[in-house]
Order: C-alpha cells, then sequence, then structure tokens
C-alpha cells in the first residue's frame, strides 16, 4: 500500500491557469513602447510572443525510472489491518519503503492543475525536482503486488497527462491568432491615437521616431482604393498598405484568371508571359477605382502588374513561365527589388508547362522557404495558390505578404 501526501491535478482549473498566461500575454504587448510596436514586423513579433508563451507538453520518462528501497518506522495508525497493532499504543514499527523516482519534462505547474476532463481519484504523489515520487509502504505484500500498484499509478498519471496534453494542445494552437488579434487592436488603438493627435487646434509635441504606418480602407460595394494617412504633417511620408480584403480580392480574380487558363489551353496555351499577364490586367481594371492621388493598376516592364500610389508600389505581381527552382527564386528577388514600403503585398505568378504539375508545385512550396527573405508560411487558399510572410531587403521588420500562384498552361 502507497502512502502519498498530494493529489495531483486537483489544485484549480487548468483553463483558468491557461487564461492567465493569455492575459499576461495582452499586458505584455500592451505595455511594449509605443514606437516600438507600430514600427516591428507583425510577423516576426509574434512569433517571438508564441514562442516564448507556448507550454511544452508534459511526458512521462518511464525508461528513465527507478526505485530506492528504504526501511522506515511506520506508525501504528498507518497500517491497514489495525488488528495486527494496537493503534492507541503511539508507537511506530519498521516496514520496508519503496520510493519511485519518475523523471518528467514539462511544468511541474501541469501536474498540479485539473484539465477540463478528469477523475474523482486523482494520483497521488510527491513532486521533487523533475521527478514524480511514488511512496510505497510495503506491509504483507508481494513483489508482484507492488509492480501491479506501480504499473497501476503509471497508467492513471499517463491518462491525466494525456487529458492536461490535449488542453495545452488547444491553447498552444490558438496562441498565434490570440496574439495576432491583440497586436493588431492595440497597432490600430495607437494609430487612430495619433489620427486624434493630428485634428486638435493645438499641435501635439513630435516625438522622434514616429511610426510610418497606416492602412488603405476597405472599400465598399464599388472597390475603391483609398489613400488616408494616420499622422499628417509636412515632414511625414507614411508608408501605405493595401487593405487586406482588397489585396484578397485582387487574388482571387487573378486566380479565377489562371483557372481559365488550364480549362482553355487552346485560347490561351500560345500566348506568352506578356499577353498572359494583360489578361489579368484587362480583368483588375474594371473592379478597382483609383483615389484623386493614386494609380490604378498599370503594366511597368515585360511581365509585372502594379498598383502605384504617388509613384511607389503597393501591390506588385510578377508573371513567369516556371523554369526550375533557380529561376523561381530569382523570380522573388526581382519582385523584392521592386519593394520600399512596408506591408507591401505581392504574387508570384507561374505559368507551368510541365506535364507533372503536381511535383512543380511542390517543388516551389519546398524552395520558397529557402529564400533568405522568407519568414513564414501563412496558409493555402488553393491547391496551388499559398500564402506566405516575407520581409523587405535589408530590414527583417519591414514585412511583406507573398502569394505564391502557379497554373497549368502549355506554351
Amino acid at each position: 500500500m502507497y502512502y502519498n501526501p498530494n493529489l495531483l491535478f486537483t489544485k484549480g482549473d487548468l483553463s483558468s491557469y491557461l487564461t492567465i498566461r493569455k492575459n499576461n500575454i495582452a499586458d505584455e504587448i500592451r505595455r511594449e513602447e509605443e514606437n516600438y510596436l507600430l514600427n516591428v514586423g507583425e510577423q516576426q513579433y509574434t512569433m517571438h510572443l508564441k514562442s516564448k508563451h507556448e507550454v511544452d507538453y508534459l511526458e512521462l520518462h518511464t525508461e528513465k525510472a527507478y526505485a530506492e528501497p528504504k526501511e522506515e518506522n511506520i506508525r501504528a495508525e498507518d497500517f491497514p489491518n489495525r488488528f495486527l497493532v494496537n493503534v492507541y499504543d503511539g508507537k511506530s514499527y519498521p516496514k520496508q519503503v519503496y520510493y519511485f523516482y519518475i523523471p518528467y519534462s514539462g511544468s511541474s505547474e501541469l501536474l498540479i492543475y485539473r484539465p477540463s476532463t478528469f477523475t474523482l481519484s486523482p494520483p497521488r504523489a510527491y513532486l521533487q525536482s523533475n521527478y514524480i515520487v511514488l511512496r510505497y509502504v510495503q506491509f504483507n505484500e508481494t513483489v508482484d503486488d507492488i509492480n501491479k500498484e506501480y504499473e497501476s499509478f503509471i497508467r492513471k498519471t499517463n491518462d491525466m497527462i494525456g487529458y492536461v496534453n490535449k488542453d495545452l494542445n488547444i491553447y498552444n494552437n490558438s496562441l498565434e491568432q490570440f496574439i495576432l488579434t491583440i497586436f493588431r487592436n492595440r497597432k490600430e488603438e495607437l494609430l487612430k491615437r495619433r489620427d486624434q493627435y493630428s485634428s486638435l487646434a493645438v499641435p501635439i509635441k513630435k516625438k522622434e521616431d514616429v511610426s510610418l504606418t497606416f492602412s488603405i480602407p476597405s472599400p465598399e460595394i464599388k472597390k475603391k482604393i483609398e489613400i488616408k494617412p494616420v499622422i499628417a504633417s509636412k515632414d511625414f511620408k507614411p508608408d501605405p498598405t493595401l487593405n487586406e480584403g482588397v489585396y484578397m480580392d485582387i487574388l482571387k480574380i487573378i486566380n479565377d484568371m489562371g483557372k481559365e487558363f488550364e480549362r482553355k489551353p487552346s485560347v490561351y496555351g500560345s500566348k506568352g508571359e506578356e499577353d498572359l499577364r494583360d489578361h489579368f490586367l484587362m480583368l483588375l481594371e474594371p473592379h478597382f477605382d483609383g483615389s484623386a492621388t493614386g494609380e490604378t493598376f498599370n503594366k511597368s516592364g515585360k511581365t509585372d502588374i502594379l498598383l502605384r500610389y504617388q509613384g511607389d508600389n503597393v501591390f506588385v505581381g510578377e508573371c513567369k513561365f516556371w523554369t526550375g527552382k533557380k529561376g523561381f527564386l530569382k523570380t522573388i528577388n526581382q519582385l523584392l527589388g521592386y519593394l520600399t514600403w512596408r506591408d507591401s503585398k505581392t504574387a508570384v505568378i507561374m505559368f507551368v508547362s510541365n506535364k507533372d504539375f503536381t511535383s512543380v508545385v511542390e517543388t516551389a512550396r519546398e524552395s520558397i522557404q529557402e529564400h533568405p527573405n522568407y519568414i513564414k508560411y501563412i496558409n493555402d487558399s488553393d491547391e496551388s495558390w499559398s500564402n506566405y510572410s516575407f520581409h523587405l531587403n535589408g530590414n527583417e521588420n519591414k514585412e511583406i505578404k507573398l502569394a505564391l500562384m502557379l497554373y497549368h498552361t502549355s506554351k
């Protein structure tokens, strides 16, 4: 029979503990210095916080467990069969005691809190450094009995660890979006505050290193691209950003046209890069209006699709035929060379004449991660359309969105 003073997985709810951790992350973001938060790269900062605050999963390492036998005096009242001793004499009797040391990895706090799935009879054990310590007092039990008790304890503990890790998996998987939401809300709050400052009758005393960031608002019905700075000043030239919704609208139109190329090879199969690019432009132009100071879509060079504002590019789409990994990475370099502003939105559009189209898609998705400006994969919007985060040349905090779009065509 084993005697242990501590019930594992019983001290409060694990969900409350994880909620407190998220609240601490939100507080950490809100405490960031204002200019730092406005200028830091969104994906870089998010990945840093996610890595910092992810919770490691619990794991028992039973293969490294060991036992330590000791003889100890056991109080008469602790005997299971009290007819064998006089429980009122206050004496203690020597008995064999086994201490089983089971190492584990993960936070010791996770062995204390109750997961969303739990049992009413949790395992009992000591927590000592990185060990769970099971104390077993042998009375009349055989070694087989002791082994069975140990194995039962391991099974129960592993079951509870499984429940904890299930809750942790939900927490860890939600962390990136949670951080992004708090970060964007805080950034929006700061930008609105600066916009409010600019409207005051009395000017605000200027600070150094003021953020150079603002957003193009989402259009209604007729997708109008409109530029509106948050802070207006004579010596202040803000970086514009293309609204995410408009960006996805642009990409969807490109994708719909690309699928049309695939469906009608007899119509488009003989066309070159520039001709195929012009078909994208013909579809994009009627869907978007430029603002009074902006320019709508235009072409520059042979293959690129540009959306420009005051002479600089806020969207670049580069169209090329697939010639292999080397040519693909060179195309990305060419595209990045067009960009100077934070939060630019881009697309690499590849026309693939290879018979094994699937293999080319896989090669492109693997090799794009080798580019030195690559930050992270975001998601797939289609079987041959993936979205990524990159940074501008020479500045890791100036992040851009890059869509990789491949279409099976014939030359």
